[in-house]
């Protein structure tokens, strides 16, 4: 299995992971473009959304939303973008369909999803435990 999301899906790697039902998992991205940016994953490979079944789809957008309402409630968010892309020209890095949710604040400044944030484990395992309570 040499998918990341599928090895983060079976538990042999590990994330921090903020929702999970019988269909796909969220969990925080390592390298943020902003405080909160999550990912939405189907359990299911699939490469892009050319690839997912119409089911996997409809269950991983029932988890976007979601999860969606979990960041913007617990973070007070002010917007949500949503971004999900096929390919390597369109900046698709893992090959593993799977949706941006990048929390917007008035102000900040704006989101690029080629804007990388470094990797703090003990933040990102703050976050995740406090948007699962």
């Amino acid at each position: 299995m040499d998918c990341i999301f599928c090895q983060i899906v079976a538990g042999t790697v590990p994330s921090y992971r903020v929702y999970e039902d019988e269909h796909a998992i969220a969990f925080l991205d390592i390298a943020p473009s902003c405080h909160g940016h999550t990912l939405v994953v189907p359990l299911q490979h699939a490469a892009e959304l050319d690839d997912i079944t119409a089911g996997d789809l409809a269950m991983t957008a029932q988890a976007t939303q979601a999860v969606a309402r979990i960041l913007r409630s617990k973070l007070q968010a002010d917007g949500l973008n949503v971004q999900q892309n096929n390919g390597a020209a369109a900046g698709q890095l893992v090959f593993h369909y799977h949706v941006h949710l990048l929390p917007r604040w008035s102000n900040d400044g704006g989101v690029s999803l080629h804007r990388r944030g470094e990797t703090n484990h003990a933040e990102l395992a703050e976050l995740a435990a406090f948007l699962k309570s």
